[in-house]
């Protein structure tokens, strides 16, 4: 999937909106999957995004979090950190399945399938040029923000 057109698809996001992955096209594009609104690692990982974006943004590029989280509870993720961007909900796993981001993991002993942590960045040409998989929560939007810069 690398250096090939990302297939088009719409979610929807936090403010009651539609995300179109064929509206932003013109723009970088940062998608980064996590598993659940307000656990530590999401919390840490949503807040260094928040504290960069305007970084993103100066360099033509929106920033979006993903989760199968219901849009309340994307809600008041969002409220609750300040984040100045949206947040997509994937209930029905139409991006996760897209990225291919829905992994068995262990949680406390047992096996879950859930959303390994992933970040992919998209060209104004709607081209994954980036993808990042199983990534630390700390640090990770500072890493994603260097390849912005560079590319």
């Amino acid at each position: 999937m690398l250096n090939a057109p990302v297939p088009d698809f719409s979610l929807p996001a936090t403010g009651g909106k539609l995300f179109q992955l064929s509206a932003e096209k013109s723009r970088w594009l940062v998608l980064y999957f996590y598993p659940k609104d307000s656990t530590p690692g999401c919390t840490t990982e949503a807040g260094q995004f928040r504290d960069l974006y305007e970084e993103f943004s100066k360099l033509d590029c929106n920033v979006y979090g993903i989760s199968r989280d219901s849009l309340r509870s994307h809600e008041n993720f969002k409220a609750k950190l300040g984040l100045p961007f949206d947040l997509l909900v994937d209930a029905d796993e139409i991006a996760c399945s897209l990225f291919g981001v829905i992994k068995q993991k262990k949680l406390y002993g047992k096996e879950v399938r859930g959303i390994e942590r992933s970040t992919f960045l998209i060209d104004g040409k709607g081209v994954l040029r980036r993808e990042w998989r199983a990534v630390k929560a700390d640090g990770h939007a500072t890493e994603v923000l260097s390849a912005v810069q560079s590319l």
